[in-house]
């Protein structure tokens, strides 16, 4: 998303009242995007190990700003509404066979359950083919082609029927 759209985002946004100092980074948002992107296609268990091992050490050419890692992490929570957007114009067109499938995105580890406090209100506990989890599931809808249709992010305990229209 480029600079132009950051003002029209931003006076979409609901506001909490307390004024916050928009600073700007050295990082552009669209690196963010590419370099969370680039993860999924890696075969990175963690993104830490991606971007200390990866993006800051041989794609330093692609991104010259790269910036700490905690900072990057902080960052990657401002780009997920512009990602979500591009996300949202790559669909792909329902040529009639379509593929449903659901990955558990586990917030916490399952000892941890009954401390964990980020999120108590929308997480729920689930089971798949591997286990027990506790956290989310993301729905994906592909054509034959493997291009995505339709994505639904819903709490561990939700079928995985129950989302597709």
């Amino acid at each position: 998303m480029g600079q132009t759209k950051e003002p029209e985002m931003n006076q979409h946004l609901i506001h909490h009242g307390a004024k916050k100092r928009i600073r700007r980074s050295t990082l552009a948002r669209s690196y963010v995007m590419t370099i969370t992107v680039g993860f999924h296609q890696s075969g990175y268990r963690t993104f830490k190990h991606y971007y200390q091992k990866h993006v800051c050490m041989f794609l330093r050419w692609a991104f010259p700003f790269v910036v700490s890692y905690n900072r990057f992490v902080e960052l990657m929570s401002e780009a997920l509404v512009p990602l979500c957007a591009y996300l949202s114009t790559r669909k792909g067109e329902c040529s009639g066979i379509s593929f449903i499938d659901s990955m558990p995105i586990a917030v916490c580890h399952n000892r941890r359950i009954h401390s964990h406090q980020v999120f108590v209100e929308t997480a729920e506990r689930g089971k798949n083919s591997v286990g027990w989890f506790y956290g989310f599931l993301l729905h994906l809808i592909v054509n034959d082609c493997g291009e995505l249709l339709a994505i639904q992010l819903t709490a561990g305990n939700v079928d995985d029927r129950t989302p597709v229209r």
